[in-house]
């Protein structure tokens, strides 16, 4: 059976698409906008790539692990991982818009045995937290590159 499309948002940014990839290929440093993860591990570390793997540590202390799926730079990535009995499928696509901006494209998907009803409910906490953390996003992808709000992954005040 297919994955479910759980969830689906964009985000559109000034930011160039090369500016937008680097900056989200920085996942050690997503709990600066992504407020509920704790921390954020990428193996190997340092730049993210086709055999990335990594844990994030959600708010409430719980780890959850990706591995790279689809690797097609500068335009997209997928990763993938367990959320109980679920396969999930996080996509990550960036398109250029016509003024020289970016759109941010990220959908969740998932397969497995209560997808129609674990799914359901993964996708309201996950929209929750992702509706809280695109703006924050969006600060960081405004403020001028390399500012201490632009690209050194500190949250914006």
């Amino acid at each position: 059976m297919p994955p479910t499309l759980l969830l689906r948002r964009t985000l559109d940014t000034p930011a160039p698409p090369d500016r937008a990839w680097a900056h989200l290929a920085r996942v050690e440093a997503w709990p600066s906008w992504a407020r509920h993860l704790r921390s954020a591990r990428l193996d190997p570390p340092g730049a993210l790539g086709p055999r990335s793997r990594g844990v994030f540590v959600l708010g409430p202390g719980v780890p959850t692990g990706f591995a790279m799926t689809d690797w097609d730079p500068p335009r997209r990535w997928k990763w993938s991982g367990r959320v109980l009995w679920l396969r999930v499928g996080y996509d990550h696509r960036f398109e250029p818009l016509s003024g020289g901006g970016t759109r941010i494209v990220l959908e969740v998907e998932a397969s497995g045995v209560a997808v129609g009803t674990l799914g359901r409910l993964f996708a309201l906490v996950y929209a929750r937290n992702l509706d809280r953390a695109l703006p924050l996003l969006a600060r960081e992808l405004e403020a001028p590159p390399g500012g201490p709000e632009g690209d050194a992954g500190r949250p914006v005040p």
